[in-house]
């Protein structure tokens, strides 16, 4: 079941106007929750993230903090998996046409969609995957979580016609992150990763790897890092909800360190699969 405009429904029923701005123009913004054996992780900070992109586009939320929270959670209840990724998503709603000036008053229309939350898995992390490197070519506005990623689409899909597993991203000689994850580096055990910027979309593991490096000891440098360094890196990983902490082996048909997932991203792995289970799945917020 999902939540369309104040209603319940089954996915299969679900209807939006083709005058729809978010149909017409890619017109509002995401966020996606990450839910553990029935227990949302961070919602609040999620909840604040999507009314900073609503912000960003100057659209006013239609539901409250508590709305968003209690409809997610019964979103949860209505599902029969328990790991699951919530999307939720707001549009400009409809206007009388199909014309750029945005409607007055705008009647934005909510969606919040459950879908199952699947995870790499341990085979795949020990064995490590390939991708590939193209220039960032996308808007200087990356930190929203808008609903416009065609640039993303086309440039994972390019990774994924090969064979390869996802697609990193450079601009202007500097690692920005992949198409659909986060991106790490690891050069003489430390852990390098690109600041939040307006130029790259920080996912949830993206601080929860931080925060587990910081608890454990583990060198990090949160800063620029140069397309050299990427490519001279001991170990490189992608990091997401689905993926969590996945090493990447080869880079452009070239191995990555010795070509075997690394001693770091086993350790990170770890740790991150005894927070999932000793936190996330209690129920816990941090």
């Amino acid at each position: 079941m999902i939540y369309l405009n104040g209603e319940w429904q089954p996915l299969s029923g679900a209807r939006v106007s083709v005058l729809d701005r978010g149909f017409l123009f890619a017109d509002g913004v995401y966020e996606v929750v990450p839910v553990y054996s029935r227990h949302a992780f961070r919602l609040d900070e999620h909840l604040q993230r999507l009314q900073t992109s609503l912000d960003s586009i100057r659209l006013t939320n239609p539901l409250s903090a508590t709305e968003w929270r209690d409809l997610v959670l019964q979103a949860i209840t209505r599902q029969d998996f328990d790991d699951q990724q919530v999307y939720l998503q707001v549009t400009r709603g409809c206007g009388p046409n199909r014309d750029f000036p945005f409607p007055a008053p705008a009647r934005p229309s909510t969606l919040i969609y459950p879908m199952p939350l699947i995870t790499a898995s341990a085979e795949l992390k020990a064995q490590g995957v390939s991708a590939i490197s193209r220039e960032d070519y996308r808007w200087l506005r990356c930190d929203i979580k808008s609903l416009a990623l065609l640039a993303n689409v086309l440039l994972r899909n390019e990774a994924l016609d090969i064979g390869c597993a996802e697609t990193i991203l450079i601009r202007d000689g500097y690692l920005s992150e992949g198409a659909a994850s986060n991106i790490f580096v690891v050069k003489n055990g430390v852990l390098l990763c690109p600041p939040k910027s307006h130029l790259m979309l920080s996912g949830i593991t993206y601080d929860v790897v931080l925060e587990l490096a910081a608890a454990n000891a583990i060198p990090v440098e949160v800063r620029p890092v140069s397309d050299g360094e990427l490519r001279n890196a001991n170990e490189i990983w992608m990091t997401s909800s689905t993926r969590e902490i996945l090493p990447i082996t080869r880079l452009d048909d070239v191995a990555v360190g010795n070509g075997r997932p690394g001693p770091l991203a086993a350790r990170m792995d770890a740790l991150y699969q005894a927070f999932k289970h000793n936190v996330l799945r209690q129920g816990g917020a941090s």
